[in-house]
């Protein structure tokens, strides 16, 4: 698969209705790692390397995801994964965890669209869920990128989405395995993001991920949300990503969000690691540690990190120069 810049799904919080899950209970459930996280992705093939980097080479991330699990099975560095034998797997897996990181797999990406082809949504969870637990992996995060069906102007994605989160959780316990979401934004050039667009109720009326995070918040760790790839000024500063985003996307800024019910320290913040990684929305590492540490500095107390797209563009110099000014590595 051609290399692309991602997305990542915005951390919805809890929203109260009727269809909302009871307070205590989301409140209740314990994640399998405790924030900040410090997520990057891993799609493309490194010369070399059999298997995701040492640890050293990623010091101060926390979560590395690799991609992707398909509905036809492993592909790109799930697929190499599985290429390796279980000796080596267990080997990683512990050096991985004496560092204090976590190993996911990234499900679907940008050629699956498993809602409009017809999948049913429980079955494919379960398929999903005994993968990551057959090679021994910490979670997964849920890429869906199906335009044509969260753009049919009907629920039909939110309905899928809250079904599949709901069977993976069923079969992934919380507190044991993580299950974040990312997800692409149409016309992104082949992006992976978890687009902060698709948290606003008023641009998708029909069914939006705010319905979503409503029905199955509970059972989702945190959102990558892709705060890139929207447009030449979106989310370019530190005003327009963290108070007030434009008025092309109204209220999808960090804290906008935030005020819509999504819980903040399910808010990862979502950017590419060099202006090749993405068309638009870039930030040098010491502008984005500089809004890193304005959002830790807010009243709201927000802690949920920051996800990347991709490795090797990003590794252990760029996260620690995010992290410089609020979380030094």
């Amino acid at each position: 698969m051609v290399s692309v810049s991602f997305v990542f799904l915005a951390a919805f919080g809890i929203v109260t209705g009727v269809l909302a899950a009871p307070v205590e209970l989301i409140q209740k459930r314990q994640s399998a790692q405790a924030a900040p996280h410090w997520v990057a992705y891993s799609d493309k093939w490194v010369s070399g390397e059999n298997g995701p980097p040492a640890p050293s080479v990623i010091n101060g991330f926390n979560v590395f995801i690799l991609s992707f699990l398909m509905t036809s099975g492993a592909a790109d560095q799930a697929l190499e994964w599985t290429t390796l034998d279980s000796a080596t797997r267990a080997s990683i897996k512990s050096e991985y965890a004496n560092a204090g990181m976590k190993l996911l797999v990234s499900a679907f990406g940008s050629t699956d669209a498993p809602t409009s082809e017809g999948y049913n949504p429980t079955s494919l969870a379960n398929t999903m869920a005994a993968w990551v637990k057959e090679y021994d992996l910490d979670g997964i995060d849920v890429d869906y990128e199906d335009f044509n069906a969260f753009n049919s102007g009907t629920n039909e994605a939110v309905t899928w989405l809250v079904t599949f989160t709901q069977a993976l959780r069923a079969a992934l316990p919380a507190g044991q395995y993580i299950i974040t979401h990312a997800r692409w934004e149409p016309g992104s050039l082949g992006s992976c993001i978890a687009v902060a667009p698709w948290f606003s109720k008023s641009q998708y009326p029909a069914g939006s991920y705010l319905d979503v995070n409503t029905q199955a918040g509970g059972d989702i760790d945190w959102y990558n949300i892709q705060f890139y790839n929207q447009g030449s000024t979106e989310y370019t500063t530190c005003a327009g990503l963290l108070t007030a985003s434009s008025s092309s996307w109204p209220n999808t800024a960090l804290f906008q969000i935030n005020a819509s019910g999504v819980s903040l320290n399910k808010l990862v913040i979502g950017k590419p690691a060099n202006s090749g990684d993405a068309s638009t929305g870039y930030m040098s590492t010491s502008t984005l540690a500089s809004c890193v540490q304005q959002a830790q500095a807010q009243a709201q107390g927000w802690e949920a990190g920051v996800m990347t797209w991709e490795y090797p563009d990003a590794a252990s110099a760029w996260i620690e120069a995010v992290r410089a000014d609020s979380w030094p590595v």
